[in-house]
């Protein structure tokens, strides 16, 4: 697929997840009956304007990301200006969570707008050929524009999550007796059942397809897709043994991660936003052959900088 055909179903998979969860939204709305048609068509039209202007800003709060500088941050901004001229993008706001868990995501409703946001334990643990591959894969979500998607099933499918809560709070304490429509407590039994669930699904359906893309591309850009291979090993073997507070709070934002930052306890096992892991290596050890490279080479010091690692501040 051209980058031209993949910034053009990108596009497409936004405008049908927004007309998607915009009428699961009023439909909710129309079962239960009553004024809540009303509330739910005007909650759906500022969630879709919240989530196209503000998605980002939502995102990275909800991951308790900050904002770091270029003195604060000297290699990882040094690997993302070499990664972004070869991908030919402008370069995205940097952002760090707080996080012993190594993982990371990019954001942004277009690439003018872009963040790129890493963990503290995705700093301390990989190599500077690692985190390359990572930021590599982050930055074609960028350059495919799957990032806008992304953040609008984070915001609108937290909301959706959110409103199912209320409704069962609502339901419990006898919020909708008074309800003639014929629906009633049916309606906001199918609202609470279905509402998430429907926005799990979309999300999971809009995330396998674009990993292996961004894969793919990230092994291109970087050069070397083992470094990515090398990357995931670590990070899914990680993930697995340290939790994720800001994710398993916010588990809508578990699809924007590079790896399922979900501790998979439960009902995560059944809306797994990521494909498996190992797929996604044997695809980047495929590509590897194809660029000509050995998939038993792991990755080696290259013109990234020295790998991190040490005492507090070892991306710098």
């Amino acid at each position: 697929m051209s980058i031209t055909q993949a910034r053009f179903m990108s596009q497409l998979r936004t405008w049908i997840l927004v007309a998607g969860l915009t009428a699961l939204l009023i439909g909710i709305g129309a079962l239960i009956g009553g004024k809540f048609l009303y509330i739910f068509v005007i909650f759906a039209v500022v969630m879709n304007v919240a989530g196209y202007w503000f998605s980002d800003k939502i995102a990275l709060r909800a991951s308790s990301a900050k904002p770091v500088s270029e003195q604060e941050a000297p290699q990882l901004y040094r690997i993302l200006r070499e990664l972004t001229e070869r991908a030919g993008l402008p370069m995205p706001r940097v952002y760090i969570m707080d996080n012993p868990q190594p993982n990371a995501f990019a954001t942004g409703r277009n690439p003018k707008n872009a963040a790129v946001c890493a963990s503290t334990g995705l700093l301390e643990m990989l190599s500077a050929e690692e985190l390359a591959g990572v930021m590599a894969h982050e930055l074609s979500h960028v350059k495919n524009r799957d990032t806008l998607t992304m953040a609008l099933a984070a915001t609108i499918g937290g909301a959706i999550s959110m409103l199912a809560q209320f409704l069962q709070f609502g339901a419990l304490f006898g919020g909708n007796r008074n309800n003639n429509s014929g629906v009633g407590w049916v309606g906001t039994l199918i609202a609470i059942i279905l509402a998430p669930l429907a926005a799990m699904l979309a999300q999971m359906a809009i995330s396998r397809s674009r990993e292996y893309a961004a894969d793919r591309m990230g092994g291109q850009i970087c050069g070397q897709p083992l470094w990515l291979a090398s990357a995931l090993r670590k990070i899914e073997g990680y993930a697995r043994q340290i939790p994720n507070e800001p994710a398993e709070a916010a588990p809508a934002t578990a699809h924007l991660f590079i790896i399922n930052p979900l501790s998979g306890q439960g009902m995560d096992n059944l809306f797994s936003t990521h494909p498996n892991t190992e797929n996604r290596i044997a695809e980047l050890e495929k590509l590897a052959q194809e660029m000509g490279a050995s998939s038993r080479r792991g990755p080696s010091e290259g013109p990234w900088g020295r790998s991190p690692g040490g005492a507090r501040g070892p991306w710098g």
